[in-house]
């Protein structure tokens, strides 16, 4: 029985394994979307241990730990980053076939050259081999992604956040990763919120405009849209949870939106109609200002309420929906493209079961000269293992081009978590070579190098127009 890391890991043919190791395991990393902390990157302090390099803001370990029944003293609470790591050092053997097991693998082996598995026996001499590691490398957030090759990565900030660290940053001369901003106007669709109407009043001021109405909130998005252009930025990024079209008048969003002002009931077809109408004017927005816009379809958020009060938002707690439906979502591409403004989009539907009908739908919004215009995103959350990456291969190459894919992402809180790019870069692989091997495809190593280089880095770099 093997029990150590493999180079081999997911390469189970011979053709997949050379592709891997010759094209695609040396390509830089652009991690297009993350929710890592600027401020984080600004400050670029040590780790304290591996405790904290794994379980700070991972909500995936933390919902791996509850499972077990470990105390959230040990998960979210005030214990020390050695005991929380302890206590998920005894749980790490016990979560095969959890992609949280290879990513720890991977992680131990990139960073720390650690080739076997940590258990309850081994904790404490890993503990201190690492602290010791990282005291000698001065392993820092800076150093976790210049380690990894990362050329740029792209957080997740409010339209009304001041970017101070993005700006500093740009600055500094010892800041070797480019850090731009994806713009999340979430908290201005979500108009049945409370504070909708003090978010307006923040947004206003951010924007140096007086908001009062839907018009001049639009006024006040696209002045902030235009200052996270200047900081490098062509990404957009918009949370659907649940999207119904709902068609409406401009006279109906405006009573709606000073309804949410005043703090009125709204029912759940202004809702809907107030959410169609706010993406498709943020759509002909992205498209006019050259942003590409990611949709994240289907996430159920908050689904514990009493641990959400007591614990906080996205700390594990969030699942995966299928109310938002491909009709939904294609009858505001088809607004957008009726009219010519239809931006470059990426779709994320949580849903994996169904993710053949959203490959379907992005094929039939591709036209006028732009390559791959609408496209499907990675498989994201829930669905960004190798079993998620695989079905997604297998379920969509015949109806959306791989070879045109923008590739992964990590979707992470964490700094050490570029290993997953390599796992999607192991399964990509894999699949080729299987196709290979079976006779399915027969065309020139020198293509298939084009088709690795470009979806592992050359693609998103295109698609985003990423000046590196």
């Amino acid at each position: 029985m093997n029990k150590q890391f493999s180079e081999e890991l997911f390469l189970t043919n011979k053709t997949g394994s050379m592709l891997y190791h010759k094209y695609a395991e040396s390509m830089p990393i652009i991690d297009y979307h993350c929710h890592l902390q600027p401020q984080e990157m600004y400050e670029n302090k040590e780790f304290e241990d591996l405790g904290e390099m794994w379980l700070r803001g991972d909500h995936y370990k933390w919902r791996a730990m509850r499972t077990f029944g470990i105390d959230e003293k040990y998960i979210t609470g005030d214990a020390s980053y050695y005991e929380k790591y302890m206590a998920f050092a005894k749980i790490l053997p016990y979560l095969i076939g959890n992609p949280i097991y290879i990513w720890c693998a991977l992680e131990l082996k990139r960073y720390f050259g650690i080739d076997e598995p940590v258990s309850e026996d081994n904790a404490q001499e890993i503990y201190d081999k690492t602290k010791a590691m990282i005291q000698e490398k001065h392993m820092t957030r800076r150093w976790c992604m210049e380690a990894s090759n990362v050329k740029l990565v792209s957080t997740t900030e409010d339209p009304t956040d001041t970017l101070e660290y993005h700006l500093a940053m740009a600055k500094d001369p010892s800041m070797k990763v480019k850090v731009v901003s994806a713009f999340r106007p979430d908290l201005a669709m979500f108009l049945e919120e409370d504070g909708f109407q003090a978010y307006m009043e923040k947004l206003g001021t951010s924007a140096g405009k007086t908001v009062t109405s839907f018009s001049t909130m639009l006024d006040a998005l696209e002045e902030r849209l235009k200052f996270f252009r200047s900081i490098g930025t062509t990404v957009s990024d918009d949370g659907i949870p649940y999207f119904k079209w709902e068609d409406y008048t401009r006279e109906e969003i405006d009573v709606i939106w000073e309804k949410a002002c005043k703090n009125k009931s709204i029912t759940e077809k202004e809702a809907d109609q107030y959410r169609s109408a706010f993406l498709f004017e943020m759509g002909r927005m992205y498209n006019r200002n050259g942003f590409v816009m990611q949709l994240h379809i289907g996430t159920y958020l908050n689904a514990n309420t009493t641990k959400v009060a007591a614990v906080g938002k996205s700390t594990g707690f969030d699942c995966a929906d299928d109310r938002s439906s491909v009709m939904s979502v294609g009858l505001l591409l088809d607004k957008l493209t009726t009219i010519g403004e239809m931006p470059k989009v990426i779709l994320y539907p949580l849903d994996g079961t169904k993710i053949e009908n959203w490959a379907i739908l992005a094929a039939g919004f591709c036209d006028n000269g732009t390559k791959a215009k609408a496209q499907l995103g990675a498989p994201w959350w829930f669905c960004d293992q190798a079993y998620g990456i695989k079905r997604q291969f297998e379920a969509c190459a015949n109806l959306y081009p791989i070879s045109l894919s923008v590739g992964m992402l990590t979707d992470s809180r964490s700094f050490i978590s570029y290993p997953r790019h390599e796992l999607y870069r192991r399964v990509l692989c894999d699949y080729f070579g299987a196709l290979v091997e079976r006779g399915e495809y027969f065309g020139s190593e020198e293509t298939l190098k084009k088709i690795i280089e470009d979806v592992c880095y050359n693609n998103v770099k295109e698609f985003f127009g990423f000046k590196l």
